[in-house]
């Protein structure tokens, strides 16, 4: 494999590893298999996927899935957030800027989120 395939091709981190037939990479937990790195590209995987794997895009509305923890408060599991807004450029590994009824602005990471 050269250096460019060992890259992650979703967040080009240099530290995937091969488990199996798969290769993972351990800072965005992206898998896949060695061959499909060249043949897909950006444009045909969704970027931005909810804990479920369905896509998402601005505006929809998500539910978290756990407690999440916000300051000295905790946003409970199966709060709604309308309107989400997804960001470029991830904040601190957070891809989601939102506002939360009774917490204000925050940044949320699609993996604790569903749609709906």
């Amino acid at each position: 494999m050269s250096v460019e395939e060992k890259m992650c091709p979703k967040c080009n981190s240099p530290y995937p590893y091969p488990d199996g037939l798969m290769w993972v990479c351990p800072e965005c937990g992206h898998e896949w298999a060695p061959d499909q790195a060249s043949e897909t590209s950006s444009d045909d995987v969704p970027q931005f996927l909810d804990a479920n794997g369905t896509p998402l895009k601005d505006g929809d509305t998500v539910t978290t899935i756990k407690d999440l923890k916000a300051g000295k408060d905790t946003v409970k599991g199966g709060t709604k957030v309308k309107n989400i807004k997804l960001l470029d450029e991830p904040v601190n590994g957070h891809d989601i800027s939102c506002k939360v009824t009774g917490f204000g602005a925050m940044y949320l990471k699609c993996s604790v989120v569903k749609k709906g």
